[in-house]
């Protein structure tokens, strides 16, 4: 049942993160990713900071699902003009720079207990397939330290990326074609770029799929995309959580709300989209 497998982003709920543990026990919810945690990305932390939020995850019964890291949201080269998008509190920084801070990471993964890192592919140039053989070759040396660490790699759809949508990351993590690289599906993410996510993104991307992250979105009249509550978007939720269980994904859901109401708090936002998830549930149930 996806509810036993289901869990929050805990940023998307409130910077504190006591608050938002307490928030995601209160809602029944089972795991926790971490992206910011007390206005700081988790992979500035020290250990005895991740000592403490370890122990604070697990005293309320939860778990680290995996490290919402920040890994190769850069540009291939600086002199060129890409896309760019939310490095939640990094600076930009180079492609060294981010290799350099990948150990780190699986240390910090370990560290709170989980085998699950998620990356992107770059800032989105101008015409990303000029440069997939440079974008695959980041992703396999990183894949290969990952595959020597037991870490399981999940490249998200992010449309600010090179792999923006589900057929382009699909054909990266073919591309890679290692068990340590999946790709982490966000259908919310591709209404959010304007593409059609089921069935046209989930049939390109449902065989690579390791985690799935819930929010719903859609594009205004002006053509920007924007991010809603589960159920008030473009996003067919029914069909695409019926074809997941049909299809045998077993794995972990996460909601990354991304929705704050006017005059409100993301927790507000968050219980919402969660809300509007559970009235689609019923359905599926019935």
């Amino acid at each position: 049942m996806i509810l036993k497998r289901l869990g929050v982003l805990t940023d998307e709920v409130s910077q504190n993160l006591v608050e938002a543990l307490d928030w995601a026990k209160e809602q029944g919810l089972h795991h926790v990713e971490l992206r910011m945690v007390n206005g700081q990305n988790i992979v500035t932390l020290s250990d005895e900071q991740l000592d403490r939020v370890l122990k604070e995850v697990e005293s309320r019964g939860l778990f680290v699902s995996g490290i919402a890291s920040p890994l190769f949201k850069c540009a291939l080269n600086l002199t060129r003009q890409v896309a760019s998008g939310d490095t939640f509190g990094q600076e930009e920084e180079t492609v060294e720079a981010h290799f350099n801070k990948f150990g780190r990471m699986i240390e910090i993964a370990k560290k709170l207990k989980t085998d699950k890192i998620r990356i992107f592919s770059f800032w989105r140039e101008a015409n990303p397939h000029l440069y997939e053989d440079e974008i695959v070759q980041h992703l396999q040396k990183v894949v290969e330290i990952a595959e020597k660490e037991s870490i399981i790699l999940l490249l998200e759809n992010e449309g600010a990326c090179n792999g923006g949508y589900a057929k382009e990351v699909a054909r990266l993590v073919q591309l890679v074609n290692s068990p340590n690289l999946k790709a982490l599906w966000d259908p919310g993410n591709e209404e959010h770029g304007g593409k059609r996510a089921f069935p046209d993104g989930y049939e390109q991307i449902k065989d690579y799929i390791g985690h799935v992250h819930l929010k719903d979105a859609y594009v205004d009249e002006a053509g920007k995309g924007v991010c809603v509550p589960i159920g008030s978007g473009n996003v067919k939720y029914v069909e695409q959580l019926n074809a997941l269980e049909r299809d045998g994904y077993n794995g972990l859901f996460t909601i990354e709300t991304h929705y704050i109401p006017q005059g409100k708090t993301a927790k507000d936002g968050t219980l919402l989209t969660l809300q509007g998830l559970k009235k689609i549930l019923q359905v599926l149930i019935k």
